[in-house]
C-alpha cells in the first residue's frame, strides 16, 4: 500500500469557469475515497484577473471543502497583490523564469527573496519551479523555501514509472 500524498493538478481557465466545476472535483474526490486535502489545485495569475465575483466563490467553495489551492507561475502574470489578500490561496509557486539565474543573477536573487518573504508573512507555502542545479536549491534552502520540484529531483515520469519510485523510496507520512 503507498502512502497517500498530495497530488497538484493544473486547472485550465476552461475548466474552472465550467458552472460545475467544484462539483466535478468533489465526486472525483468522493468516488477516488481521497480527502479533499490530499488535492491541491494550481491556477494561473491570468486566472485569477477574471470575474473577481464568481472567481472568489468557485475557490471558496473549494476551499471550505478542503481543497488546497495554488497560485501557479507566481510573478508572471498581471498579478495584484490585492488577490493574494482577497483569495484563499494556500500555496505560491515561484515561476521558473525567476529560479533559473539563481544565485548569480541579483535581479533574480532579489525576486525571489521577495517573493518568500511576503509568502512567509501572508501564510502561504512557497513552491520553488525549475529547480536544475544544487545550487538553486541551496540558495532557495538558505532563504527559506523548502519545496522545490525541478529536473534537480526527477525529470517527469510516468505513471508505472512512479509506483516503482515509491515501491523503492516510499513517503513517510
Amino acid at each position: 500500500m503507498f502512502p497517500v500524498i498530495r497530488i497538484a493538478v493544473n486547472v485550465s481557465s476552461r475548466q474552472f469557469w465550467r458552472t460545475d466545476f467544484a462539483d466535478t472535483v468533489f465526486k472525483a474526490l468522493d468516488k477516488a475515497g481521497v480527502a479533499a486535502h490530499f488535492l491541491e489545485l494550481e491556477l494561473t495569475e491570468r486566472l485569477a484577473m477574471q470575474d473577481t465575483d464568481k472567481l472568489i466563490a468557485i475557490m471558496n467553495k473549494l476551499h471550505h471543502r478542503g481543497v488546497r489551492l495554488a497560485i501557479d507561475d507566481f510573478g508572471t502574470g498581471y498579478s495584484s497583490l490585492m488577490y493574494l489578500k482577497k483569495l484563499p490561496f494556500h500555496v505560491l509557486k515561484i515561476d521558473r523564469s525567476f529560479v533559473m539565474g539563481l544565485p548569480l543573477n541579483n535581479d533574480d536573487a532579489a525576486i525571489c527573496r521577495t517573493i518568500l518573504a511576503m509568502s512567509v508573512a501572508l501564510g502561504f507555502e512557497t513552491i520553488a519551479e525549475g529547480v536544475e542545479g544544487q545550487e538553486q536549491e541551496d540558495y532557495l534552502r538558505s532563504n527559506g523555501c523548502l519545496v522545490a520540484q525541478g529536473f534537480l529531483f526527477s525529470k517527469p515520469v510516468s505513471a508505472e514509472k512512479m509506483v516503482k519510485l515509491f515501491t523503492i523510496c516510499p513517503a513517510s507520512y
